[in-house]
C-alpha cells in the first residue's frame, strides 16, 4: 500500500484543533450555533465532492493481495486499509470494506462478477481523520439497476424538496490507478451528516432493520459465495406480528445445523414445523435457498388491507407502537449508529406512543421534513421499505423527543420490487399516493390530519409539477446521460451491458413521466389516490402498457450467469 509520510504528525495537530474546536463549542453552545449560521454547519465537502455538474475521482490504493483476500471474503465486511485520493485529496490509512444487504448477497452468490458496493471510512483508523470534514463515503455498484440513475434522481428531488437526505453524485472508480467502474457516490448518514444537517446538537440516530440480510443476517453471516449461512436462522416476523411473536423461534432453537448447510435440505428427525419454516424461508428469498436459475423469487407488492405490519418489524424496526417494553424495540435500539442508552431509548418510545394516538404531532416530529420524505418516497415507489413489506432502508433520528425520517438505498425504486408481475407497471405508475406506506402506522396520524395532507400533496404537486413535468427532471435526467454514458460503456465490471443501459435508461424516462401525470391526477382528484379506490374503479388510471419494469432491471440472487433484464422477460 502506498503510504503518507509523516502522517502522524499531521494528524495530531488536526486532533489537537478538533479537540480545542469541540470545547469551544461545549463551552458556548449556543454562540456557537450562532457563529456558524444557524442549526446546520457548513461543510466543505458540499462543494468539493458533490457538484452534480463534475465527477468525482476516487482512486483506491490498496496492496493487489489485500483487495483480492477483502472481494473474496466479503460477506464477512471487514475493514481493510488503504490509501484514498478523491478529486486532488490524498488521505491515508482510510478504512474500506464492501457493503450491502441483498446487493452484498446477489454479488457474493453470483460466481461472474465481485463488483461489490464499498463503504470507505475516513476516521476508521485514524480518529478525527476526514475528507475535507466527510467521515464516511458509499460508493454505489447500481446492483438491480439497469438504469445506473435511480438512486441518484429520487436523491435529486429530495435536494429538491429541500428534505434531509444524503449529497450524491457520480464517481469514476479506480484501484490503483485502473478504471474499475462508475458508481453512485453518497455522503453517508453518519457523524459529518448530524453535523451538516443538525449542528452541535446530541441526538441519536439509529438505521432499524428487521429484515437483515447479506453479512448482516441476524443470528448469522453467510460463509463465501455458497447458497447457504452460518448460525441460526433469519428472523422474520409473521404475519400481523406486532410484538416479535411469529418470528423464528423454538423450532430452531437448539438445532445444531453446519455452517454452509441448506435448510431445505434438513435431514429426516426435522419436524413438520421446522420444514414449513425452511420453506419460509425460502419463499422469503433470504438468500440461503437455492433459486431457480438464480433469480429472487417475486416478492410480494403492498400488503393486503388489515395486513398493516411489516416482515421482520415485530422488534420496532417497522416503527409502530406496541407497548412501552423497551426490549420490544430492539431491532431499533440493536441498529444503533450513535451511542444510545435506555433513556434515549424511552424518549423514542414515548415517541411512538404519541405518534400512534395522534397526539402532539408536531412536538414529537419534525413534521415538515417528514411530509417531504413521504413525498419523496411515495413519489418513487419503493417497495424495499417501509412501504412494502421491508421494515428496513431508512434512518430513524431523534433529539429532545422528536423523531425523523432519513432516506436511504433506492437503487429498486420505480418498480424494483415488482418484476415479473403483469400488473407491475401500472402499479408503479399509479401507486395510490393516499395509501403509500403498508407496511407502518407510524405515518397514519398525518395522513389522516387534513392539515398536514394538504401540505403533502403539496410537496408532491411540487415533484410531479414543476420537478417533472415543467423541465426539472428532464434537464436532470440529460445531465447524467452526459456524463456517464461513456464511463458506463466503457466499465469494465458493469452489471449490466450498454444496450441495457441506455434501454434501461429511456424507459426510467417514460416511467417518471407517467408516474407525475399520474401523481398529479390524484392529488386533482381526476384519478383514485387510495389503493381501495384503484381496486374498485381502474378506469381513470393513467396507461401504462407501453412501461416494460423488467427493462430497468432484475434482481439476481447469483447461482449462474447473469440474464440480462429482456432475457429474462422472455422466458
Amino acid at each position: 500500500m502506498i503510504s503518507c509520510k509523516h502522517i502522524t504528525k499531521i494528524i495530531s495537530a488536526m486532533m489537537a484543533a478538533a479537540v480545542a474546536f469541540c470545547i469551544w463549542l461545549m463551552a458556548f453552545s449556543q454562540e456557537a450555533v450562532e457563529t456558524l449560521g444557524g442549526v446546520a454547519v457548513p461543510m466543505a465537502y458540499e462543494t468539493a465532492l458533490f457538484d452534480t455538474e463534475k465527477l468525482m475521482r476516487v482512486d483506491i490504493q490498496i496492496e493487489e493481495e489485500e483487495w483480492a483476500d477483502m472481494l473474496e471474503n466479503a460477506m464477512a465486511e471487514e475493514y481493510y486499509s488503504c490509501d484514498v485520493l478523491v478529486n486532488d485529496q490524498k488521505i491515508c490509512n482510510v478504512g474500506i470494506r464492501p457493503k450491502g444487504n441483498t446487493s452484498l448477497s446477489a454479488i457474493a452468490m453470483n460466481p461472474d462478477t465481485d463488483r461489490y458496493s464499498l463503504k470507505l471510512e475516513f476516521d476508521h483508523y485514524v480518529e478525527g481523520q476526514t475528507c475535507l470534514g466527510l467521515d464516511k463515503l458509499i460508493l454505489n455498484n447500481n446492483y438491480a439497476d439497469a438504469t445506473s440513475m435511480k438512486e441518484a434522481v429520487v436523491y435529486d428531488m429530495y435536494q429538491y424538496l429541500g428534505a434531509d437526505a444524503s449529497l450524491y453524485n457520480y464517481a469514476e472508480v479506480s484501484v490503483n490507478g485502473e478504471y474499475i467502474g462508475v458508481y453512485l457516490a453518497l455522503e453517508a448518514v453518519e457523524e459529518s451528516f448530524l453535523l451538516r444537517n443538525y449542528g452541535t446538537g446530541d441526538g441519536k440516530l439509529y438505521k432499524p432493520d428487521g429484515m437483515q440480510m447479506g453479512g448482516g443476517f441476524k443470528g448469522g453471516n453467510f460463509s463465501g459465495k455458497p447458497s447457504g449461512f452460518d448460525g441460526e436462522p433469519p428472523r422474520h416476523a409473521g404475519k400481523g406480528d406486532a410484538a416479535g411473536e411469529g418470528q423464528w423461534g423454538e423450532a430452531f432453537q437448539d438445532r445444531d445445523i453446519p455452517p454452509g448447510e441448506n435448510r431445505k435440505e434438513l435431514n429426516e428427525d426435522v419436524t413438520s414445523d421446522e420444514k414449513d419454516l425452511a420453506e419460509t424461508e425460502k419463499g422469503l428469498g433470504s438468500g440461503n435457498a437455492d433459486f431457480p436459475d438464480g433469480e429472487m423469487p417475486d416478492f410480494p407488492g403492498k400488503m393486503p388491507p388489515g395486513d398493516d405490519h411489516a416482515m421482520g418489524g415485530g422488534n420496532g424496526a417497522n416503527l409502530n407502537y406496541t407497548d412501552e417494553e423497551l426490549s420490544s424495540y430492539s431491532d431499533i435500539w440493536d441498529s444503533e449508529v450513535t451511542d444510545s442508552g435506555k433513556t434515549d431509548h424511552s424518549r423514542v418510545v414515548t415517541a411512538l406512543k404519541n405518534i400512534s394516538e395522534g397526539t402532539g404531532l408536531e412536538k414529537y416530529l419534525d413534521v415538515d421534513n417528514i411530509l417531504k420524505y413521504m413525498a419523496v418516497h411515495a413519489f418513487s415507489v419503493n417497495l424495499d421499505s417501509l412501504s412494502g413489506n421491508m421494515a428496513h432502508n431508512y434512518y430513524l433520528y431523534e433529539y429532545n423527543g422528536m423523531l425523523n425520517i432519513l432516506p436511504w438505498d433506492y437503487n429498486l425504486s420505480f418498480g424494483g420490487m415488482n418484476q415479473g408481475r403483469e400488473s407491475g407497471a401500472s402499479e408503479v405508475v399509479n401507486d395510490a399516493v393516499d395509501t403509500p406506506f403498508q407496511g407502518t402506522m407510524f405515518f397514519d396520524a398525518l395522513l389522516e390530519n387534513e392539515t398536514y395532507l394538504s401540505r403533502y400533496h403539496e410537496y408532491l404537486r411540487e415533484l410531479s409539477q414543476e420537478y417533472v413535468l415543467n423541465g426539472r427532471f428532464e434537464e436532470v435526467y440529460r445531465g447524467i446521460r452526459s456524463r456517464i454514458d461513456t464511463l458506463v460503456e466503457t466499465d469494465p465490471t458493469a452489471l449490466y451491458s450498454f444496450e441495457e443501459y441506455k434501454a434501461g435508461a429511456e424507459m426510467l424516462y417514460q416511467t417518471v413521466m407517467l408516474r407525475a401525470e399520474s401523481v398529479k391526477g390524484q392529488i386533482d382528484g381526476a384519478i383514485p389516490a387510495t389503493d381501495e379506490e384503484q381496486r374498485a374503479d381502474t378506469t381513470e388510471l393513467v396507461d401504462a402498457s407501453e412501461i416494460d419494469i423488467s427493462v430497468m432491471g432484475v434482481m439476481d440472487m447469483g447461482g449462474g450467469e447473469r440474464k440480462s433484464a429482456r432475457a429474462a422477460k422472455r422466458q
